[in-house]
């Protein structure tokens, strides 16, 4: 199937991408300048897509550089500020609101930076195909990226029709996402899709593997073939990039749909407050244990580790929690390198800078 593009998206206004009076009252000092108020629906190196009142136009992105932080840099979901097109120039994209939500993955090549997946995010659908076996590990990495967004989690049990005991996998899959609702659907027999259209609020984010069946679930909530779908393969369950970029689409019932390509892997990235609510049975056990400081591994009086004995928790969750935490603490410890190493770049570079300037001096003697 051919991708449509958003450019052939019917007219829309920016309340239909989810623009409202705290974002007016945000954006007021810009509008004073002159600027326009624009979501971006589309984000590249250099340039963006976004929507106005007007329609959608490409802008420019000023400033762009290999080196920048790609935290700071504009994605799918950002409100900003556009300054129009005058004669010879195209849109620019002025400066960005900040963000109420932002779902972070690490890089994809593990260095210290964090990449924005979707902004502004109310809803993020974490997708899990019933058509391969579970990987509670993976859902509890999504989820720990969801719950740190700021938005709120949804679990998604998808293509149910393709599993031969739907209760057992909801069971499991419930236990290991607390105080998150999980949803059974089926896109083929339409299962559960009324339900999950009644849950979904605000900017909605489809976020999970490739071959989950993202694109399939976005298109049955947008009413239409919208997004690209493909084939997943038999030997491993898992689908090629169907979804190339990230972009929004406004849902019919309202709200919007911000589809992701499928992932490969989801390293975290400054997460801690999400594995807090992603393992919340864990951290609430972990305030009985004997001492504070209690790592949960060979403690005496150890709160988390007797109900493991009790078999209240699996072991395999104590060590996706240890091993998760590990993780997070590593990338943490990498990013807080690399921020020392930017300000000794910063100070070496002015110590250059004066020595030059001293020379200069003396030679003028």
């Amino acid at each position: 199937m051919s991708h449509s593009s958003s450019r052939h998206v019917p007219s829309y206004s920016l309340a239909d991408y989810g623009w409202g009076e705290a974002w007016e009252h945000a954006f007021a000092p810009h509008r004073a300048a002159g600027l326009v108020p624009a979501r971006v629906v589309r984000a590249e190196r250099g340039s963006c897509e976004v929507v106005t009142d007007a329609g959608i136009v490409r802008a420019e992105i000023p400033g762009v550089a290999d080196h920048a932080d790609p935290l700071s840099a504009p994605c799918t979901g950002d409100w900003a500020a556009l300054r129009p097109a005058t004669a010879g120039h195209a849109p620019v994209l002025h400066a960005v609101l900040e963000r109420r939500t932002a779902l972070v993955r690490s890089t994809a090549s593990r260095t210290s930076h964090g990449q924005v997946l979707a902004a502004n995010v109310d809803t993020v659908v974490v997708t899990v195909s019933l058509a391969a076996p579970l990987k509670h590990g993976r859902t509890e990495r999504m989820l720990a990226l969801a719950w740190e967004s700021g938005a709120q989690p949804v679990v998604v049990l998808t293509k149910a029709d393709a599993c031969a005991d739907v209760s057992s996998a909801h069971a499991q899959v419930s236990e290991v996402a607390p105080g998150v609702d999980v949803l059974v659907t089926s896109a083929v027999t339409g299962q559960g899709l009324d339900v999950l259209s009644a849950v979904l609020t605000g900017t909605v984010v489809l976020f999970g593997p490739s071959g989950a069946g993202k694109s399939t679930l976005g298109n049955q909530l947008l009413g239409e073939d919208r997004l690209a779908t493909g084939a997943v393969r038999d030997t491993d369950g898992k689908g090629r990039h169907t979804t190339a970029w990230r972009e929004l689409l406004p849902l019919p019932g309202g709200g919007v749909l911000l589809d992701t390509p499928g992932l490969r892997a989801v390293g975290l990235h400054d997460a801690q407050d999400g594995l807090e609510q992603t393992f919340a049975e864990i951290e609430h056990l972990a305030g009985e244990c004997r001492f504070a400081d209690c790592a949960h591994g060979s403690e005496p009086g150890c709160a988390v580790l007797a109900a493991v004995e009790a078999g209240e928790i699996s072991q395999r969750r104590l060590d996706s929690y240890h091993r998760l935490l590990r993780e997070n603490a590593y990338a943490a410890s990498r990013t807080d390198a690399r921020l020392r190493a930017d300000r000794e770049a910063v100070k070496k570079d002015i110590a250059r800078k004066l020595r030059a300037t001293y020379q200069f001096r003396e030679r003028q003697r």
